[in-house]
């Protein structure tokens, strides 16, 4: 389970990736499911992730210049690319493929040891 966790670039608690619905990452999620949370995203989510979370090497926010510099005309046009699927999150040059998110702030509703469905 710790492998498909690296595999995934989910190694700490908080950390949220972007990735596609292939049958060979759909099994690594359904394999470390009771340790993780997923789901499908909106593209506005996305924009709005890659915006306020996305970063560069050297923690450097991800800009308007960076996408022209990637191929696209703008972050709107990158991140459309990103959730039609056109090119992967993670392949992107120079980025962090892991979002660091903070904790909820009063704290998560049910108990972080069991899963959902369990009533956690």
């Amino acid at each position: 389970m710790e492998d498909t966790l690296k595999f995934l670039h989910l190694t700490k608690p908080n950390h949220a990736v972007v990735i596609d619905d292939r049958p060979s990452y759909l099994g690594m999620l359904q394999k470390v499911q009771n340790l993780i949370t997923w789901g499908e995203i909106s593209y506005e989510n996305l924009l709005n992730l890659i915006k306020k979370w996305g970063r560069l090497k050297g923690d450097k926010r991800i800009t308007e210049e960076y996408a022209q510099k990637a191929g696209y005309e703008s972050i709107e046009k990158m991140v459309e690319a990103i959730y039609k699927c056109e090119i992967e999150y993670k392949d992107l040059p120079d980025i962090k493929p892991v979002f660091r998110l903070h904790p909820p702030r009063k704290g998560f509703k049910g108990k972080i040891k069991k899963s959902f469905k369990a009533g956690g």
